[in-house]
């Protein structure tokens, strides 16, 4: 038995949320702020608060609040009006092999092929609430004028009631109401959380991890596996009494003749005595210490880094919620048991974050006990958990206009194989094949990024970060160095993240090279004496994007993104006219997703333009290099000992050499050149800027420049 979705309605920022959980491990990862942390609450509030109101008012989503609000404010309740208000939805599965004693008053049909039961919660204002609020509202409203937004704040759990319910998945109006059947869910669902907050610190004074180790005895007390050893403690302390009590008779011998001489009405009426009575569930409280080994050296726990004790309170914590989960030695077991683990990272290194994730199943993998699985959800901030974990398991939540919404990033193999032409669904699925170690392996942390930039290689990598410097030292609003932008190199295969980067909807900003090159076609009009051969090596040959003969783009990126590689259709465009959005579209009467232009779209490729230097010489660069050579002639020849990495020095000097020739005969390794830009650069002070003697190439200027606008 087990939880396959959970739905959720106005809590916070899940207005109209949806999540699958899969059989043991659901990793749910997403950036700050989009839900992560509601999903465990509201779920807590729903199954273990027994309070009638166990919401406050802030925990209504912002769009509920305001549409309630308009209610209220109405003359009328409007005709489509339904109860409104916090749902959360648990969608069960079971099969044959399970026990349905504890469900079976839950069922709301006996077919065999229904191995669904679906439990809703709600807090809700209904109908007949909403008119004795509403009469309420008018009454105060004349007497102190105070507005909805007042009156509900404060008035609230007069109106809204909790309902328990199971219901027919397909027609909610079929119920059954758990509250007034008196049926209990203490045995169907059994939930638990680690909460991101753990209380662990490296202060002297802290036993934390000792104190969780009394806490651990009680949970295991009553199991019969552990039973012979609970016995020889409590053997153990018996003996240790009767050893005390010899001593206590000594250490107390004068104060209790003391208290003897008191006397009484009868003799030996104040004779006492002081014993020991060691009891098994207190003697580990505040009398133990988790020690751990510093070489030949056992040292107090606060001693330990705050990762490592992080670590293990979490492992305490978890064998203390495992153990609940298992109850009293005469109580069974729940049919689920879900325990939440929120933000397992905080203050561990990447090691323990990769130790951590590659062992949580193996340390849950037996769950409850044989008969009872435990589902687990764990939530992240961490690029290191994600990069570690099974691919299918992830779930990446997002805000969207409409609220937040989860997606399975195992729905992400679904897009990249769903072509019809057999060889083009073979280069999909390699694709994906691809993206999938790529992720993991090395660019996690683009699930938390709230921007994206795709760049080529290793020059860009080491230069971007000055460029985006001098980008906010001459525009200081919303700084692109304070923003949460992730970079990453791709090589020449941007397109291959076409699919990711709108599955994870993050603004993203792709930097390449126009790459012009000749066609074949202008190459056969102007070769025409040539074989075959000597014409197939030169088709597709870079060439001066000002050549006569140079008419197509040969980068995949572009080609694949604006369908076309004809230059002519990337001369001489505006970035806002190159933007892109990825929409359904209607092509042939089929509805397929494809990249369209779009100004209020989410990408962008940039690649080199037509621009002027300081010294006025207009030049339309082919790459990155000729570019800066264009711009910055200047900085090489004023710093020519110091370009170590550059060839054929004296071509700078040449008047007859064009950037481009520059860029084909100097560069030698383009990461040391990249990294000699950064020695030669001016730093900045009071006169003057950082990196203020180069200049970026526009391309470059505006594509950030966009990138950094919300």
């Amino acid at each position: 038995m087990k939880i396959t979705k959970v739905e959720v309605q106005n809590y916070r920022l899940l207005k109209g949320f949806s999540i699958d959980l899969e059989d043991e491990l659901s990793l749910v990862v997403g950036k700050n702020n989009c839900g992560k942390t509601s999903l465990l609450s509201v779920m807590d509030k729903f199954l273990n608060s027994s309070s009638p109101h166990p919401f406050s008012f802030n925990d209504f989503n912002l769009v509920f609040s305001d549409e309630l609000k308009k209610i209220i404010e109405e003359e009328n309740i409007p005709e489509e009006y339904e109860a409104k208000g916090i749902i959360l939805k648990l969608f069960i599965d079971y099969d044959k092999e399970d026990n349905l004693a504890n469900i079976s008053k839950l069922m709301m049909d006996l077919d065999p092929e229904n191995n669904k039961i679906v439990l809703l919660f709600e807090y809700i204002l209904t109908t007949d609430d909403l008119k004795r609020l509403k009469i309420d509202f008018v009454k105060l409203k004349k007497q102190n004028k105070k507005d909805s937004s007042f009156f509900l704040k404060n008035n609230y759990q007069k109106y809204f009631k909790t309902f328990k319910k199971t219901i027919d998945s397909k027609n909610k109006e079929n119920f059954i109401d758990l509250e007034k059947e008196k049926i209990s869910l203490k045995n169907v669902i059994n939930y638990k959380f680690i909460k991101a907050n753990r209380d662990v610190s490296n202060k002297d004074s802290d036993k934390s991890l000792s104190s969780l180790s009394s806490n651990i005895y009680e949970q295991i007390e009553a199991d019969e596996e552990h039973q012979s050893k609970i016995d020889e403690f409590k053997d153990k302390l018996h003996e240790t009494d009767d050893s005390l009590n010899e001593v206590y008779r000594g250490i107390f011998e004068s104060v209790i003749e003391k208290v003897r001489k008191f006397g009484g009405i009868k003799p030996d009426d104040t004779k006492i005595s002081i014993t020991s009575t060691l009891q098994h569930k207190d003697i580990l409280k505040g009398n133990t210490t988790v020690l751990y080994n510093h070489g030949s050296h056992e040292l107090p726990e606060n001693y330990n880094g705050l990762g490592y004790m992080n670590l293990i309170n979490m492992i305490f914590e978890i064998e203390i919620k495992v153990n609940e989960f298992k109850r009293e030695k005469e109580e069974t077991p729940a049919d689920i048991n879900l325990l939440f683990i929120e933000e397992p990272e905080a203050h561990t290194h990447p090691q323990m974050q990769y130790i951590f994730i590659k062992n949580i199943k193996n340390l849950l993998k037996d769950g409850v006990d044989t008969d009872h699985k435990l589902q687990y959800i764990v939530s992240t901030h961490s690029s290191h958990i994600v990069s570690e974990s099974d691919f299918n398991d992830i779930k990446y939540l997002k805000i969207t206009n409409n609220g937040v919404v989860s997606n399975n990033l195992s729905n992400l193999e679904n897009e990249y194989s769903n072509s019809e032409d057999v060889d083009k669904d073979k280069i999909e699925k390699s694709n994906f094949k691809f993206l999938k170690q790529y992720l993991t392996l090395h660019r996690a942390e683009l699930f938390f990024a709230d921007k994206a930039i795709f760049i080529e290689g290793d020059t860009e990598r080491i230069l971007l970060p000055a460029m985006m410097k001098k980008i906010d030292q001459e525009n200081s609003d919303n700084p692109l160095l304070s923003q949460n932008i992730s970079i990453v190199e791709t090589g020449a295969y941007s397109h291959i993240f076409e699919k990711f980067i709108d599955f994870i909807g993050v603004k993203s900003l792709i930097i390449t090279d126009i790459d012009s090159a000749r066609t074949k076609e202008k190459m056969k009009e102007m070769k025409e004496a040539e074989t075959y051969e000597d014409l197939k090596k030169k088709i597709g040959q870079k060439i001066r994007i000002s050549d006569s003969d140079a008419f197509i783009t040969t980068n995949d990126s572009l080609e694949f993104f604006y369908k076309s590689d004809k230059l002519e259709d990337f001369r001489d465009k505006k970035i806002e006219d190159m933007v892109l959005i990825k929409k359904e579209v209607d092509e042939n009467g089929n509805k397929i997703k494809k990249w369209i232009k779009d100004k209020d779209g989410f990408l962008v490729c940039v690649y080199q333009t037509k621009e002027k230097n300081l010294g006025g010489l207009e030049y339309h660069a082919r790459s990155f290099e000729d570019s800066f050579f264009h711009l910055n002639h200047q900085l090489i020849i004023d710093n020519k000992d110091n370009f170590k990495s550059l060839k054929n020095k004296d071509d700078f000097d040449d008047i007859t050499k064009d950037p481009y020739d520059l860029a084909e005969n100097c560069i030698g390794k383009k990461p040391p050149f990249a990294i000699e830009i950064l020695l030669n650069s001016e730093t900045g002070d009071a006169t003057k800027k950082d990196f203020s003697n180069w200049q970026t190439p526009d391309y470059i200027c505006q594509g950030l420049l966009w990138l950094k606008k919300d």
